[in-house]
């Protein structure tokens, strides 16, 4: 089961001044991304959860533009992992979640990334990776804080902290 997500500090955080470092920072970490690996994007609305999705899909050699689902709910792409990118902020009840076919999407297999995923957590029973995406002061700047959920991701915690720490402005000089 899920840890209750709570107050809980995030594990790093990270600082973007522009589309383009949000999505290096997306492909710095497919490093530490699996196959079957769930990813939860949260945060503002217009911070960057496409644009990062994008840089994961760069990453992963996607070859065809990634282009957020909110109103196809749900996108599928090929690359050296399949990417499912999903949008549930539309969705309303749980209930949509199965409709939308959730558990066939999620496999072995693939990279699942899901949008306002936050507001589904609670049926993400195996964990997942919680990014969640802020504006910051400046127009193109974002604070991007991640929370690792669950054993899998608890038991990569150091090393998706030294990834994201790698990347931080404040220790590339």
């Amino acid at each position: 089961m899920v840890e209750e997500e709570g107050n809980l500090a995030p594990a790093v955080s990270a600082e973007t001044s522009s589309v383009e470092e949000t999505r290096d920072l997306a492909s710095l970490l497919t490093k530490v991304f699996q196959a079957g690996d769930i990813v939860v994007l949260s945060g503002d609305l217009g911070a960057g959860k496409t644009a990062f999705t994008q840089g994961l899909g760069l990453a992963l050699g996607v070859e065809h533009p990634i282009t957020s689902p909110t109103f196809t709910l749900a996108n599928r792409y090929e690359g050296e992992l399949t990417l499912n990118h999903l949008d549930v902020y539309r969705l309303e009840h749980l209930q949509e979640v199965e409709e939308l076919g959730l558990s066939e999407l999620i496999d072995s297999n693939s990279l699942t990334v899901i949008e306002w995923g936050d507001v589904i957590s609670s049926v993400l029973t195996e964990g997942y990776l919680e990014i969640s995406l802020n504006l910051g002061e400046g127009l193109n700047d974002r604070i991007i804080d991640f929370r690792p959920l669950g054993h899998k991701w608890l038991e990569r915690e150091s090393e998706l902290v030294s990834l994201v720490s790698s990347f931080s402005p404040q220790t590339r000089g």
